[in-house]
């Protein structure tokens, strides 16, 4: 897969599985896991450009006597998603035009 889509792909699997509840690093992982194999240090590299771009922000919580970062979605992290999904519309519509005729092929 083109490394740049694949990126952006991440990120918005990223910004999606925080849309809904602030969350941190681990809880990320585990909700992606179905979907997505992301390593530690891949979500960390994300989590940091995204807030270097203003899509997230961070803040400290303790938790069980630590202190644990958390990650919370931006207006412009929610605007991303949005812009995602159309932009998918124009990937699927490409996506059909490329195979159309694949299965009548032997």
């Amino acid at each position: 897969m083109d490394v740049q889509l694949k990126r952006g792909l991440l990120d918005v699997s990223v910004l999606s599985a925080i849309k809904n509840e602030d969350t941190y690093g681990y809880k990320i992982i585990k909700d992606i896991k179905p979907y997505i194999e992301l390593s530690e240090s891949t979500l960390y590299t994300i989590l940091k450009r995204l807030e270097n771009t203003k899509m997230l922000t961070v803040y400290s919580s303790e938790h069980d006597g630590r202190l644990r970062k958390y990650y919370h979605i931006t207006d412009g992290g929610i605007k991303r998603i949005e812009e995602f999904k159309n932009e998918w519309k124009e990937v699927m519509a490409i996506y059909k035009f490329v195979t159309k005729g694949d299965d009548t092929r032997e």
